[in-house]
Order: structure tokens, then sequence, then C-alpha cells
């Protein structure tokens, strides 16, 4: 039996929207764009979901523009805002870090707690600048950025604000209107709906120029033909029950720290979304962990999935001070749909059971607990 600890990497589809899509691929399967019964019944549900994601998020459904997903919202966020001198931090996401440096980019670093200070992105700001882009959970760590304290740095100088909140949204209550955000991305796959679908809440009033064209979809902000499926999914998916999973987060955490010595968790006594845990297990290469504690029926991850294959270490591990190594021996551990008590109380043995295995094996021998 196997079971599943990387809902950071994505998530299964939840029954509420497995449920809700599967009418659009067989009665309500017409385009969006149509004029004919067919395309309205589908233009009805595609509508629909918008103003369920809209009323998550606090917001107007005319300021919700549907995407392929997180990457591409944050890429026509950036990119949309105007070419420009751009800010951003040293732990965001691919999606968000390649983007800015097609652009005039300034990283700001963060501390050792995984957190960016406001004050570091106010002196970053110039007067050629246009946007900030400063995530509101990290994908690797959990940690919570101050998005509001910066929404208010951006706004003072007259500077749009961007978050990435694929790893937000779902795990904490998120409200942009109260955040002050102007831009704001989310990832359907992140949250137990499909891969493929997407969403950037443009404040309405702000201007983003397109980044691929076409018809006139997405009120001229997004060109291409509805994922009608994804869209319904998705505003489901929101709409669904959810847990937290800060309890179990810290069951796990305890469980590996009195089992297995020296490990460290990284950012613990930082703000964190409640379902991610970062540990560092010293003397060990982690993505021996990875396939250790899969072949015991885990799934877990060592860092971003879309860094995987990488030969280079996390650049949000080192941002925060670890080594090369330290950062090589870190896993990430991230709960969700289908997760529970046993099932922690079993990962924590596999850990502990495969980090003795593996520190037999290793040349490095460890003297002192961390």
């Amino acid at each position: 039996m196997r079971h599943y600890f990387d809902h950071n990497a994505t998530t299964p589809v939840s029954p509420q929207a497995l449920e809700a899509m599967l009418p659009c691929f067989s009665e309500s399967f017409g385009n969006a764009s149509s004029i004919h019964r067919d395309g309205q019944v589908a233009r009805q549900k595609l509508e629909a979901a918008r103003r369920q994601v809209a009323k998550f998020l606090g917001c107007g459904p005319k300021e919700i523009v549907f995407t392929s997903g997180g990457t591409e919202s944050d890429n026509l966020a950036i990119l949309g805002a105007g070419g420009g001198h751009v800010v951003t931090t040293a732990i965001e996401h691919p999606a968000v870090m390649n983007a800015c440096e097609q652009l005039d980019l300034t990283v700001v670093p963060v501390g050792s707690d995984g957190v960016v200070s406001p004050d570091d992105i106010r002196r970053a700001i110039r007067p050629d600048t246009v946007l900030v882009s400063v995530m509101h959970a990290n994908n690797e760590l959990g940690t919570l950025q101050p998005v509001a304290e910066i929404a208010r740095v951006a706004q003072e100088a007259g500077v749009l604000f961007h978050s990435d909140g694929v790893q937000a949204v779902g795990k904490i209550a998120v409200d942009v209107k109260a955040l002050g955000v102007d831009l704001y991305s989310l990832s359907g796959h992140k949250l137990n709906a499909p891969k493929g679908v997407g969403v950037l809440y443009v404040r309405d009033g702000v201007k983003i120029s397109p980044r691929q064209f076409g018809g006139r979809h997405e009120r001229e902000r997004r060109a291409g033909t509805e994922n009608v499926p994804g869209a319904v999914a998705l505003g489901a998916a929101l709409d669904a029950p959810r847990e937290s999973y800060g309890a179990l987060r810290d069951r796990l955490e305890q469980g590996i720290r009195e089992q297995v010595p020296y490990v460290r968790v990284n950012c613990a006594r930082s703000p964190r979304v409640p379902n991610t845990s970062n540990i560092t297990f010293h003397g060990i290469e982690g993505e021996s962990l990875v396939i250790a504690l899969d072949l015991r029926g885990f799934s877990v991850s060592s860092g971003s999935a879309c860094s995987s294959g990488s030969v280079e270490p996390s650049h949000v591990l080192t941002a925060i001070g670890l080594s090369r190594d330290e950062a090589k021996s870190t896993l990430r551990f991230s709960l969700g749909l289908g997760n529970d008590e046993a099932q922690v109380d079993l990962l924590i043995q596999a850990v502990a059971d495969s980090c003795v295995h593996l520190r037999k094996l290793s040349p490095v021998k460890l003297c002192q607990t961390l």
C-alpha cells in the first residue's frame, strides 16, 4: 500500500471536483465562445466557476482570468505588467524567477527564517520599477511572506505588486482585497483540481498585456478556448470542505525529531502553511532517502518538482544559509487529502528505519547532535 506525502508537487483530484467536471465531457461539452445552446450551456458553467473562484478570493468575477496553471499565471502577471525594472526574492519558484530574469531584475535576499523583509523590498525599488513579485507561501519551506506589508510598500511607491499564491490558496484563508495585491496567481492541481487550469487575479483597473494571441477570450487578457471542465473542477475544489493538516504536520516533525538523531526542521519558528515540513537529515544524501522511502511505499520530495533532475542544490535552501551538502540532505514532506495519523506514524517509522540503514552505509560519521 502506498502513502502520498508530496502534495506541494501535485494533489489528487477531490471527489467534489471530479463529480463537477465529468458532465463537461459528455453533456455540456460545447465551446464557451459559441452562440448556440451548447456553447451557452458551457458558458454558463464557466461563469459559475468564475464566480466560485472570485467568492473564494474575495474579489469580483471580472477580476478572474482563467489560465492553464500557475506558470502561465505568473508569466502573464510579470511579463504582462510592461517592460522595466522588477523586484523579487531569492526564494521564488522558477516560474517567477525565470520570468523576472527576462527583465531588469533586482533579487532581494531572505533571512535564515525564510522570510523577506518589507524594508529590504522598499530599498530595492527604483524610480523605474514597474513590478514587485513576492510569493505568498514558499513551495519548499512553507514559509509565509508578509504580503500585506509588502503590498503597502509597493502601493506607496506607485508600483504594481504580484504575489504567487500557488502554495497558499487552499491551505490558508486568502482575501486578495485584504492583502492589497494587484495580481495574484493560483494553480488548480495544487488544491485538488486537475492539472491544466489556473487563475490570475487582476485587480480592477490594472492593465496587463496578453502574452499569447488569438481570440478575445478572458476579456482580451488570455487568448485560447477556455478549459471549461478544468475551471468547473477548480470552482468545486475551492468550495469543498478543507482540513488544515497543522496537527498532522506537528506530529510528523515531533516523531522524526524523537526517533531520528541529527535532524533539523528548517524555519520551524517562522509563520508557515500548516501542511509543509522541510527537514535536513545530516549525513544522508536526500535523493537516497527519497528512494528508500519510495521503496517502502511513501512518496516524498527532495525539493521542488519543477527542479527535479537538477544537479545543483535547491536555491531556496542555500538562500536561507544551508550549505550545499545540507541542502542536498534535505527532504520536503507536504500533507493533504487522504493523510491521517496512522499514515503519519507509518511514515515516521519508515524515515527512522531508512535513516539507520543509510547512515550505516555513509562514510560520513556524525559526532554531535544538531
